[in-house]
């Protein structure tokens, strides 16, 4: 262990020893770990930041739009409803593929076999 290390360790110990970490949030509480396996390496610590600001990147906003119009498409009664919800489905589509192009995230196996894998798992 590193001098830096120790030092941090001892700060974070004498810290628990005064009480500064009893009225904590959460306190007694798992922690929630953020399932970024999806998320390239060297993107995941910024994602992170990021996310703990309350602020998202564009794919994955648009990621989860989709997936909820998804859900609204499925449980649409009406053909019009259908109509109407597929076309905002399909615009979010294209913006997200256009978001993924520009970062150049549209290449790849996942790319290429996105429409057969949702297929095979039963999606649209």
């Amino acid at each position: 262990m590193g001098w830096l290390s120790w030092l941090a360790e001892q700060k974070i110990e004498e810290a628990m020893r005064g009480g500064e970490f009893d009225n904590l949030p959460g306190k007694g509480r798992p922690i929630e770990m953020d399932d970024l396996s999806g998320v390239p390496e060297e993107l995941r610590v910024p994602y992170r930041i990021l996310k703990n600001a309350g602020v998202l990147p564009e794919e994955i906003v648009l990621r989860k739009e989709c997936l909820e119009l998804e859900d609204l498409l499925a449980a649409c009664r009406s053909d019009e409803e259908r109509e109407e919800v597929g076309s905002r489905l399909n615009a979010k589509k294209l913006k997200l593929r256009m978001a993924e192009e520009k970062r150049g995230w549209s290449g790849g196996a996942y790319g290429q076999y996105a429409d057969k894998i949702r297929e095979r798992l039963g999606g649209s």
